[in-house]
């Protein structure tokens, strides 16, 4: 790892290091729950991608991790793609470097395991951004109240939700549900680990909710979707007033989703449920009162391009295009340059060039429009992309757009 100051060197981490990384997580992420309770839960990490900064006296100060997404899909393609993640350093030793030092360590491994995208949810949005990442993704946070009503569905009578406790046997419906969706950016849990550590409920975790359950949607005995929540029990003065919290539901068409959203939000004692979407999730659309529900965006998953050439190859493109791209990227100087695209539905070529650019932006810009959620057109408006030629922007932005917002269900 370079760029480390005087005193500290990179470690490989391993199971053996489980207890200084938890240890390190909770100094960098305060919790209430105690490092025995956390060190019997199941890790998500996969070891050999792990690494760590440690002091010359042995102390673990920082860590970072990625996670193996294989089969990450992007516009039109799937890709492998390096899902940063457990990002900490220990609070008496920030300021140092030791955060740029481990993003540099991140890109240069990824780049050697053939990874030209990372990928991750953002703790604090203000730190990524400096160093390459930008918002490719957005998510609706909603809170909807059990009386809001529901547009009709043809067929979604027809289908039938089971409500039960997460077991691990759901394990296999859950995967093969999540891994059909079809949606840039939505990373779906790939290893062993991952999966373990996403079925695991313990108790400390539940903010004073029930224990994790699931609704499992069927058509003539097959599964056809699902969701994750949990109840929150409370009583007011006017009587029950329970919260129902929903997380990563996916529904193979229009009726399943109609059917599990119906049952979610008529659960008895409850007043209300939370959920979080993407920008295009049918509750939108089947809402008669979306107002009610009092709709907040966020950003979702934050991408960084580490080989632009090949990341752009590797998407395809809504309509043909032939645009010269001049990209600033301070971290990884390869990605610095003029760079002409030309492609299209069937792929992509991209090739360094001389001639003078049709767009000039940074890597950070080129990130965050890679998934075909936000506008080239709309980071031209904010002043973040520069149209040397209006109408290159116009044609480029039509490319790059999507049919389907990008979006994940679920934080890595």
């Amino acid at each position: 790892m370079t760029h480390l100051p005087a005193g500290y060197r990179a470690v490989d981490l391993d199971p053996s290091r489980h207890a200084d990384v938890v240890g390190l997580d909770t100094w960098a992420f305060p919790s209430s729950v105690d490092d025995d309770v956390l060190l019997g839960l199941p890790s998500p990490l996969t070891w050999e991608r792990a690494r760590g900064v440690q002091t010359d006296d042995g102390e673990l100060v920082a860590v970072h991790a990625s996670y193996p997404f294989s089969r990450f899909p992007v516009p039109g393609a799937r890709v492998p793609v390096a899902g940063l993640t457990w990002v900490g350093v220990h609070p008496a030793h920030r300021r140092r470097g030791l955060l740029r030092a481990m993003i540099h360590d991140h890109v240069a491994r990824s780049l050697a395991r053939g990874e030209a995208v990372s990928a991750l949810y953002a703790a604090e949005p203000a730190i990524y951004g400096r160093f390459g990442y930008g918002v490719a993704a957005y998510d609706v946070r909603l809170t909807v109240p059990r009386t809001a009503a529901l547009r009709p569905v043809p067929g979604a009578d027809q289908v039938r939700v089971r409500l039960e406790r997460v077991e691990e046997r759901h394990d296999q419906i859950v995967q093969a549900l999540h891994e059909a969706v079809d949606r840039p950016g939505w990373a779906t849990r790939e290893t062993p680990e991952l999966r373990a550590a996403y079925l695991d409920d313990p108790p400390a975790f539940r903010n004073g909710a029930e224990a994790l359950r699931i609704a499992v949607a069927e058509r003539d005995g097959r599964p056809v979707g699902y969701a994750f929540f949990r109840r929150k029990s409370d009583w007011g003065a006017a009587g029950p007033r329970g919260t129902v919290r929903v997380r990563d539901l996916v529904a193979e068409d229009p009726a399943v989703a109609r059917a599990l959203w119906g049952v979610l939000l008529d659960l008895d004692l409850m007043a209300t449920t939370e959920a979080w979407v993407t920008q295009d999730d049918a509750l939108l659309h089947l809402l008669v009162d979306l107002r009610a529900t009092e709709p907040r965006l966020t950003d979702n998953v934050w991408v960084r391009l580490l080989d632009v050439p090949a990341a752009l190859a590797a998407r395809r493109y809504s309509t043909d295009v032939d645009v010269v791209l001049e990209v600033r990227d301070d971290l990884v100087p390869a990605n610095s340059g003029r760079w002409r695209l030309e492609g299209g539905a069937d792929g992509a070529v991209v090739t360094p060039v001389d001639r003078s650019p049709d767009l000039v932006l940074d890597v950070r810009e080129l990130g965050a429009a890679y998934l075909g959620g936000p506008s080239l057109a709309s980071l031209a408006a904010a002043g973040l992309v520069t149209a040397q030629r209006p109408a290159a922007l116009a044609r480029a932005a039509t490319a790059f757009g999507w049919p389907v917002p990008p979006g994940c269900s679920w934080v890595f």
